[in-house]
């Protein structure tokens, strides 16, 4: 079986110079920033709230309702169900889409108070392995009592979207080692529902249900 070594990183975070007062500026400058842009104002909120789920799930909604004050446009933002998404480019596209789309419907352009832009920002991302090694289940769920939110993030949400494996690593690891039905399980799971603690506590549950069968 080989084993399972639990990751972290360190994010730089980085101001792009892009700005934007208006939906057009924000929809015209989220054309053409990098995925790792659209990928941190999506998720930065999940890590930041790790025992309750953000009423912002992302910037874009966050920024829309709070400083332009388009509370319904903010909350058609803030539904979209990221989980559907294992591309961030298809993700980039649906907001675009649906600014687009309101914007024609309506006949205003209303701007921010000054001071209160929206400031595109990026990161980069800096890999570190962790002591935490798993050779079985129970070390697995050992492990991920032990690692940092920040472990377990990296491995649940930035594996899948922003290094672009289309499935989280616990799932593939567990595929790969012939427990196919358990990384079925955790991959079915929407993290985008639970609070990082909550899906922690979540997988492991799964995990102990699993070995006692």
């Amino acid at each position: 079986m080989n084993p399972f070594i639990f990751r972290t990183r360190i994010n730089q975070i980085e101001l792009l110079g892009k700005k934007a007062k208006n939906l057009e500026q924000l929809v015209k400058n989220t054309k053409f920033v990098s995925a790792a842009s659209i990928y941190h104002h999506t998720h930065r909120f999940l890590e930041q709230h790790i025992y309750f789920s953000p009423e912002h799930p992302n910037d874009f909604s966050y920024w829309i309702t709070a400083s332009l004050g388009l509370k319904r446009l903010g909350e058609m933002i803030a539904s979209v169900e990221i989980f559907q998404f294992k591309d961030i480019e298809l993700l980039r596209e649906e907001f675009i889409k649906i600014i687009e789309a309101y914007l024609k419907d309506t006949s205003s352009l209303r701007d921010c108070i000054p001071g209160e832009e929206f400031n595109f920002m990026s990161s980069k991302m800096f890999i570190l392995n962790t002591p935490f090694k798993a050779n079985n289940l129970d070390e697995f769920i050992d492990c991920l009592n032990q690692v940092t939110i920040h472990s377990f993030y990296f491995h649940m949400f930035e594996a899948r979207m922003r290094l672009q494996k289309h499935e989280n690593d616990f799932s593939r690891w567990l595929k790969d080692n012939g427990f196919g039905r358990l990384a079925d399980q955790i991959a079915s799971l929407d993290p985008y529902t639970h609070t990082l603690e909550g899906l922690r506590r979540k997988i492991i549950h799964l995990t102990r249900k699993y070995i006692q069968k």
